[in-house]
């Protein structure tokens, strides 16, 4: 009859488990990927829905410039470096272009100076949140087109 030796995470060891070791620790399994059909909230994105959401608030995008910045400072995905790249410039240029639409407002081509610099400051985001959710980089991100 084996007794009771000592205790280990509720399971009572005998005389016969001391020899054998303990079984080796499990790797951690990696993140599982974004599933088909949902929505991956890195960084990038996140970035890229609050200049979406400026264009009715009118705040949150720098927000949105301000965690660029700070995130960019910090360890991340290769990938996601051109993406902070590409919209610290994205919100720097489109608020260039705002200020010169407003000033030329008065000579009446202000208006489509805004128009299109809206347009551009729209594309270029939804160009960012796509490839954001696909986790690739952004091919050019020093480019003033798309």
């Amino acid at each position: 009859m084996m007794r009771p030796v000592f205790e280990t995470k509720g399971r009572i060891m005998s005389e016969l488990d001391q020899g054998t070791p303990p079984p080796p620790p499990q790797p951690a399994a990696p993140p599982p990927a974004t599933p088909v059909g949902s929505f991956d909230f890195n960084r990038p994105t996140i970035i890229g829905l609050l200049y979406a959401g400026s264009l009715i608030t009118g705040v949150s995008g720098l927000i949105g410039l301000v965690l660029a910045y700070v995130w960019k400072a910090e360890p991340h995905e290769p990938w996601e470096a051109t993406h902070y790249t590409y919209l610290i410039r994205t919100f720097w240029i489109g608020l260039a272009a705002s200020v010169l639409g407003v000033l030329t407002m008065l000579i009446l081509i202000g208006f489509p100076i805004l128009l299109l610099a809206c347009v551009w400051v729209i594309v270029r985001t939804v160009v960012s949140l796509v490839k954001a959710q696909q986790r690739a980089p952004m091919p050019d991100p020093l480019t003033l087109l798309f």
